[in-house]
């Protein structure tokens, strides 16, 4: 599966000409990163609305596409200005993580784009960013450092985005029975341990627009880190061990669809879409290998993937209660 948030495809066969590449390298990116900017912020606006009422946090309201007033821009655009905190948290996580691989690209002398963002009227408002690789990648030590600085990067800004959310978060009012349950991974628990020491536990809170930020920028984290196909896990798998790919990556491909069953139906999605490129391995030279040191890294990052995990994003959604809810018109 191509990395939602982090793409490498091959240079285009045809060489384009010296207007377009100028286009595709500044312009087109600052445009994208500027539409993102709104419809995140658009989205943000909504989750700090609801916040501010104790709604749920995605409960929508008369607007077209749930989560996404636009007809907030005339009619009360002030309310908008809401929603800056949680774009520029959101966008700076994922602008992290791909300068983290565009910054090791340049380093090795690879030639990539800068960052492209896909601006959607999701429920975080992006669909994430991706950047594209354009040239050979020149031993398995570059494509390590190049997969691992990304997840490392995002993570990094991540986290106190995640902090600041969790202490702008509040418990949950005596009468609140929030239809949408969300699952957190391991970091979540810690912080708010650390934030809200003997406080009600972390899924009797309401979260502030940034945590939910925050948390969705550790679920990306996650994923790209899951080590198979094409994610930076996968390169990082096949930097330290080409022989281990493809096992990897087929073990992983059976661990989410085991967890699609016991914990979130939506994991057979990233089942099947890792599973079409679980054979593709990256095209570099086999040798020379990756040192000790490098080693110890890929450590560090099956510790990130271990804090960033969450095995069930939503709870009682499994693929046996999805079914049923399905087969009796639930949804």
């Amino acid at each position: 599966m191509p990395d939602p948030f982090s793409e490498a495809l091959p240079a285009p066969s045809a060489e384009p000409a010296p207007e377009r590449r100028r286009a595709l390298r500044y312009a087109l990116p600052f445009l994208l990163l500027l539409l993102t900017f709104g419809t995140t912020t658009l989205v943000g606006a909504r989750l700090q609305f609801n916040f501010d009422r104790h709604l749920e946090a995605f409960a929508g309201g008369d607007e077209l596409l749930p989560l996404f007033p636009v007809h907030w821009l005339w009619a009360c655009p002030q309310l908008l200005l809401r929603g800056i905190p949680f774009s520029l948290a959101i966008m700076g996580i994922l602008l992290a993580h791909e300068l983290g691989h565009y910054a090791y690209c340049v380093r090795n002398g690879v030639k990539a784009t800068l960052p492209f963002f896909i601006p959607a009227p999701t429920l975080i408002g992006t669909l994430g960013a991706f950047i594209r690789i354009g040239s050979f990648i020149r031993s398995r030590a570059a494509l390590f450092d190049i997969g691992i600085s990304g997840p490392i990067a995002g993570f990094v800004v991540a986290l106190p985005v995640t902090v600041a959310g969790l202490a702008w978060s509040r418990p949950l009012t005596a009468a609140a029975d929030p239809e949408i349950q969300f699952g957190f991974p391991l970091i979540f628990e810690l912080c708010h341990r650390l934030l809200h020491p003997g406080g009600p536990a972390l899924a009797y809170y309401y979260l502030h627009p940034v945590a939910l930020a925050g948390w969705a920028g550790m679920l990306a984290t996650a994923l790209n880190l899951l080590p198979g196909g094409q994610l930076d896990g996968g390169h990082i798998v096949f930097s330290v061990s080409p022989s281990l790919h493809k096992l990897c990556s087929w073990a992983v491909v059976a661990g989410l669809l085991a967890m699609a069953w016991y914990c979130w139906a939506g994991w057979i999605v990233w089942a099947i879409m890792l599973s079409l490129t679980a054979l593709q391995q990256p095209s570099v030279p086999l040798w020379p290998g990756v040192g000790r040191g490098r080693r110890w890294m890929a450590l560090v990052a099956l510790a990130l993937l271990l804090l960033t995990l969450t095995p069930a994003p939503v709870l009682s959604s499994t693929f046996p209660q999805v079914a049923y809810a399905i087969k009796h018109g639930q949804f």
